[in-house]
């Protein structure tokens, strides 16, 4: 799995870090995050800070940080749930 894990990481533009945003979509759109309770690059007391920052409907599940790899089904079902939501 590891090579997997690796090839679906892809390199992103620095150009990204000099980007204007002029109304963040979370501001006035619903948004949806899955807690994901074993990560260990995003300790869940963050994930849980940043959910509640943009006022998301939380999800938790347990799993590692690439959770779309480890639990597709879990990641699958919470976007149906918020594509039904809509």
């Amino acid at each position: 799995m590891g090579s997997f894990l690796a090839d679906s990481q892809v390199p992103w533009g620095v150009e990204a870090l000099g980007g204007t945003i002029s109304e963040p979509a979370w501001r006035n759109k619903p948004s949806w995050y899955l807690h994901v309770t074993e990560d260990n690059m995003i300790p869940p007391a963050a994930q849980l800070s940043m959910a509640e920052r943009i006022g998301a409907t939380v999800a938790q599940t347990p799993g590692s940080h690439a959770i779309y790899v480890s639990r597709p089904g879990v990641v699958a079902n919470l976007v149906r749930t918020a594509a039904d939501a809509v």
